[in-house]
């Protein structure tokens, strides 16, 4: 067969343009670092958008992936399967919890909260109980159940209509939250934390009075933890410091050690709406997927990587603070635990560009945003080094305008 060139040209002949995609073809990982065809190094303050919670090549990982596919790659849901039943057992001993569903992806979460939503809304027997809402500024997945819940004009332009029966409230606007839920509302979900929104955490107060308004009309709280979860934001789950007291817990990105894997998380409130064949996967809960995970979970707890995330969060926290005093792009600054977003006063994307010529990845989001999201195991000066190269793009990028407005 013969070899195909990855490159920028080749990509445009084999593929729809879906992606923008940096123009670097890497070829393994070391630790926090991604490596190029060309065997330069880059920090990775991204982790595969969130998924690489133990960043490259972990031993543990790897040993695990490597004997459960020496055992059984696939069989399916027709049969039980042991790495399903550790890494269930172990989640809903992590959420205090009822029940688990295990598909693939976190868009294939959602639609199954959604699903479940509204089968226990019928069973209630009401039939106008069909109404699912979330929040502004939210990002919930790309299939058309999430897509509706997610409803930013540059993710459904073109795909209408929608889900019907969705809607959202505005973001920490308890006014609004009032006005929009009632006896017809299924479900509410929520990013404790927003993650392609910019690193916006919902407020207490908003928790307090949709837990509240939920005793009033009897709806299902489902929280999103697919980017905030498993371990990233401090927290095993980010809505432990809230007290969010969710129905449902939507799990993916980091849970499968960087394989294909997620989950959906249930109260005793709906650990019987689901009945055989009326839900389903063929590949979810793959035991491959299902082995990486518990040995994700189990480095996580070994390394204390929770508490590590906590430390160097904060740590880059404060350097950015320290730029902001120096910086005046900077605008303002979000972190809780590994879960960063630096606010810029213009577009953040040529940040991103930036940072690649120096060897650092980052990424941009809402527009001004510069989201970091690095591996748990990032050291204080793997960390200080993307601070450095932070502080070397603002200072070159003022250099450039005073250049540029004395030369007018």
């Amino acid at each position: 067969m013969k070899k195909v060139a990855v490159n920028q040209e080749t990509e445009q002949e084999l593929f729809f343009h879906n992606y923008a995609r940096l123009p670097i073809a890497v070829t393994h990982g070391e630790g926090v670092w991604l490596v190029s065809d060309n065997g330069t190094r880059y920090l990775d303050m991204i982790s595969g958008i969130g998924v690489n919670a133990l960043g490259y090549g972990d031993q543990r990982l790897v040993e695990a992936i490597s004997t459960q596919t020496s055992k059984l790659i696939h069989a399916s849901n027709l049969f039980m399967m042991e790495p399903q039943f550790e890494l269930a057992a172990k989640l809903l001993s992590l959420s205090g919890l009822s029940k688990v569903f295990f598909a693939n992806s976190g868009t294939e979460a959602i639609e199954a909260a959604i699903k479940i939503a509204r089968k226990w809304a019928g069973l209630a027997g009401d039939t106008d109980k069909k109404e699912v809402l979330s929040l502004s500024n939210c990002f919930h997945g790309r299939t058309y159940g999430a897509m509706s819940l997610t409803a930013k004009p540059k993710y459904v332009d073109g795909f209408e209509p929608l889900l019907a029966g969705t809607g959202m409230i505005a973001f920490n606007d308890i006014a609004d939250l009032e006005a929009r839920v009632s006896e017809k509302t299924a479900a509410v979900f929520i990013e404790v934390v927003q993650g392609e929104g910019g690193i916006h955490r919902v407020s207490q107060s908003f928790i307090d009075r949709l837990k509240e308004l939920r005793e009033q009309y009897n709806f299902l709280i489902i929280a999103d933890e697919i980017q905030s979860g498993c371990g990233r934001t401090g927290t095993f789950f980010s809505y432990t410091p809230l007290n969010a007291d969710p129905d449902l817990v939507c799990l993916a990105k980091p849970l499968g050690g960087g394989l294909p894997l997620s989950a959906v998380i249930g109260s005793e409130k709906v650990a019987d709406v689901l009945t055989y064949g009326n839900h389903g996967t063929t590949f979810g809960g793959n035991p491959v997927a299902c082995a990486a995970g518990i040995a994700m979970i189990k480095a996580i707890e070994e390394d204390n990587l929770i508490k590590h995330a906590v430390e160097i969060g904060t740590f880059i926290h404060d350097a950015v603070q320290k730029l902001a005093a120096k910086h005046p792009q900077i605008l303002e600054i979000r972190q809780y635990g590994l879960m960063v977003g630096i606010t810029v006063d213009k577009e953040a994307k040529p940040y991103v560009g930036k940072a690649l010529q120096k060897q650092v990845l980052i990424n941009a989001t809402s527009i001004n945003v510069i989201r970091l999201l690095p591996p748990l195991t990032i050291s204080k000066e793997e960390a200080q080094h993307c601070i450095t190269v932070l502080d070397e793009i603002f200072t070159e990028e003022t250099a450039e305008q005073t250049k540029a407005e004395a030369s007018c």
